[in-house]
């Protein structure tokens, strides 16, 4: 009786526990999954310091060369999305540079001039004069410059003087020289890249820099026997190419007002300027 009442009680208590039992391994498998689940999202989730171990080449370029490629953005703030999370890899360039905040911004087929990953190293050498609208959405000044004085310049393509982006050609590559002593920073002392027919100059140009186009004059000057022998071509002439001044300038009215009525011109008497002689 006593052992019958045993395994009665042994059975009811087990018929009390298996349930309870049940219902605990079913909670622990419900938070294993669960915690699997997190887990795997976590694992999922790409880094920047993720990007280097497929994309080693296009990492070092924008360490390189991204300026603000590298500083401003990341690869994650350009690549929103990556499979198997997306397909959407590569990004359009409005993303970040709007059309409605830069006249540039709104040229087409971006990738044509510039590379992502080194943004600013354009090459250009082969776009001939059809680059030349794109260049000046952003060099305005200079297609103001060119527009205003026109030249030979005007009518060249902007890469036969930039091949690339921010670098240009020393004038000297196809210019010669006005002296032989002349050098390319002597060149900017007079003209200007983008208008180069207007040739403006400080007062302190050696006059050897004129001569070469006006020997003429300035070897009369040389073999002048009055002050004027002693000045600078840019003393009489200046600021301005071209400027012719007048001789009352310096000299007033040297001589009798009867002489000066009858000869309003100094150059009827004195002939040239550069030849004159005691």
């Amino acid at each position: 009786m006593i052992a019958d009442k045993k395994e009665r009680n042994g059975e009811d208590m087990s018929r009390k526990i298996y349930p309870l039992l049940i219902v605990v391994l079913a909670l622990f498998s419900v938070f294993t999954v669960v915690s699997a689940a997190d887990a795997a999202e976590s694992d999922n989730k790409i880094l920047n310091s993720d990007c280097i171990k497929c994309h080693q080449q296009e990492v070092s370029d924008v360490e390189a060369n991204g300026a603000q490629h590298l500083t401003a953005v990341t690869c994650l703030d350009c690549h929103l999305e990556h499979p198997p999370g997306g397909s959407n890899t590569i990004p359009l360039c409005p993303q970040c540079h709007a059309p409605d905040t830069k006249a540039h911004y709104k040229v087409e087929n971006c990738v044509s001039c510039h590379y992502p990953h080194y943004p600013l190293q354009i090459d250009i050498a082969d776009g001939g004069t059809a680059i030349n609208p794109v260049c000046l959405t952003c060099h305005n000044q200079q297609g103001e410059e060119m527009k205003s004085y026109p030249s030979l310049h005007s009518e060249l393509a902007c890469a036969e003087c930039h091949p690339k982006h921010a670098t240009y050609q020393d004038c000297l590559a196809c210019h010669e020289p006005h002296s032989s002593a002349m050098a390319y920073q002597d060149c900017l002392r007079c003209h200007k890249p983008h208008m180069p027919t207007l040739v403006k100059y400080n007062d302190d140009i050696p006059s050897d820099f004129c001569g070469s186009c006006h020997e003429n004059e300035l070897g009369m000057l040389a073999a002048n026997q009055t002050k004027h022998h002693d000045l600078l071509c840019v003393y009489c002439h200046k600021s301005q190419h071209k400027m012719v001044p007048e001789c009352a300038t310096c000299h007033g009215e040297p001589h009798s007002p009867s002489m000066h009525k009858k000869f309003p011109e100094c150059l009827a008497c004195h002939v040239d300027a550069h030849a004159l002689s005691k």
